[in-house]
């Protein structure tokens, strides 16, 4: 299971490893195709899919629904993983999933400190911030100071609770409804849904 951290509480994310994954990751990319071993246009479909036809959309609209459906807010916070397969977002990496919901007291914000756990139905491919040693080490110390880097400023008192992520569980964050939002249907309130904001590094948009 994963473990939740509480801080009631600055850092600079560091680039240079991220380019250096990236460079490795095309060295060996390239390297497999040359041997026949994988295929770069079946490769190119792969991470279309995640990234434009899944990525997060379909994340907002199971946040979308919680917002407009309180018999759904509830199923999602009680069995996200039956919640979220209701809506046919199900497959590899969103087996086991938990529903964190953010509220006026707490702030949640998702981290995987030893790899890069991530439920790929809901939210795509992680980004590459996301997989970063400075972002899954300053996390669980300093989400505070993480979250100032993403924009997010927190009211003076407001609990940051840091869940961190297993092969065996990943977590979605619920956010809280933006104010101004009454008249909106779910397509539309699934349109203010932002990644960061399923992740807990940042926040929906406003009408």
């Amino acid at each position: 299971m994963g473990h939740a951290h509480d801080h009631d509480h600055d850092h600079d994310h560091d680039h240079s490893e991220l380019d250096a994954t990236e460079l490795r990751v095309r060295a060996l990319q390239s390297v497999l195709a040359e041997k026949g071993y994988i295929d770069p246009a079946a490769l190119d479909e792969i991470v279309d899919t995640y990234q434009t036809r899944v990525g997060p959309r379909n994340g907002a609209s199971v946040v979308a629904k919680a917002w407009s459906d309180p018999a759904f807010r509830e199923w999602l916070l009680r069995d996200a993983t039956a919640a979220i397969a209701s809506l046919g977002y199900t497959g590899r990496q969103g087996e086991h999933m938990v529903a964190v919901e953010n509220t006026d007291a707490v702030h949640n914000m998702v981290v995987c400190t030893l790899c890069s756990c991530y439920p790929w139905p809901v939210l795509g491919l992680p980004p590459a911030w996301y997989k970063s040693a400075p972002y899954r080490s300053r996390a669980v110390r300093d989400p505070h100071g993480v979250l100032a880097e993403f924009g997010v400023t927190l009211p003076a008192g407001k609990q940051v609770r840091v869940w961190d992520s297993t092969a065996e569980v990943r977590y979605l964050v619920l956010p809280q409804r933006p104010a101004g939002t009454e008249g909106l249907d779910e397509e539309q309130l699934a349109a203010l849904v932002t990644r960061d904001s399923m992740i807990g590094t940042g926040l929906p948009n406003t009408p």
